[in-house]
């Protein structure tokens, strides 16, 4: 079995290392250090013209996953967009009361038909992962991206395996959050994963003054192509 490697980028700069690096998928994000929000129109086309297949995360905000009626209406917008641009999937997510918000969720296929869809890490808010990797599979979800509800996917590998045996084969579970050189090699070995997830970055260069003054944050990181390519070599 050959496994995808995804790495989440939100600059040129970014998408240039995965493909250096031999990724096999980018999602493509903005503001990564918010857990990714919708990437900028610019981006999705640069993407679109990469060697290599590009997500575009679909969400117009920080914070959780509750949306509302413009939101909603944004995503959709948004969603139309990474279509247009000639993307190959995007990442969504919506839940309302605890559980998937099934209705907004169906609304965003059906705006993405003919591309992939990965519900993103939402999941890892909800008090029942496996209910959610039921209703996925039949809402036609190809994948979900999720940590097995712990910070790492290392340490959620039990819920990870739960969420596997559930989606039986209907789509793929997808681990990420944490994942790194160090721990591959275990994820590997407890889930036998088709695809990964990964940032592979490493601390961006801080320039003054404009960490001073706000425009670059002081924890900055970029996408590493060395990472990159040796999370590519431990996939095999």
């Amino acid at each position: 079995m050959t496994r995808v490697l995804e790495i989440c980028i939100d600059t040129p700069e970014g998408l240039h290392a995965a493909t250096e690096g031999r990724a096999d998928r980018v999602e493509l994000c903005s503001a990564l250090d918010l857990g990714g929000l919708t990437p900028s129109a610019g981006l999705m086309r640069l993407a679109a013209q990469a060697p290599l297949p590009a997500f575009a995360m679909i969400r117009p905000r920080a914070g959780g996953f509750n949306w509302s009626v413009e939101e909603i209406t944004a995503m959709e917008v948004e969603v139309l967009a990474a279509r247009e641009a000639g993307l190959a999937g995007v990442v969504i997510g919506a839940t309302r009361s605890g559980r998937l918000d099934l209705a907004v969720l169906a609304r965003l296929i059906r705006a993405a038909e003919g591309m992939q869809v990965t519900l993103h890490r939402c999941i890892d808010l909800l008090e029942d992962p496996l209910t959610a990797v039921e209703e996925a599979a039949e809402l036609g979800i190809h994948r979900i991206l999720s940590s097995g509800g712990a910070l790492h996917a290392v340490e959620g590998l039990a819920r990870l395996k739960a969420m596997k045996e559930v989606a039986a084969g209907r789509l793929s579970i997808m681990p990420g959050a944490g994942v790194n050189a160090a721990t591959l090699p275990q994820i590997l070995a407890a889930l036998d994963p088709a695809e990964v997830h990964a940032s592979a970055s490493s601390p961006a260069h801080l320039q003054e003054p404009l960490t001073r003054f706000g425009f670059q944050s002081d924890t900055a990181r970029q996408t590493d192509p060395a990472r990159v390519a040796e999370l590519k070599a431990l996939l095999g």
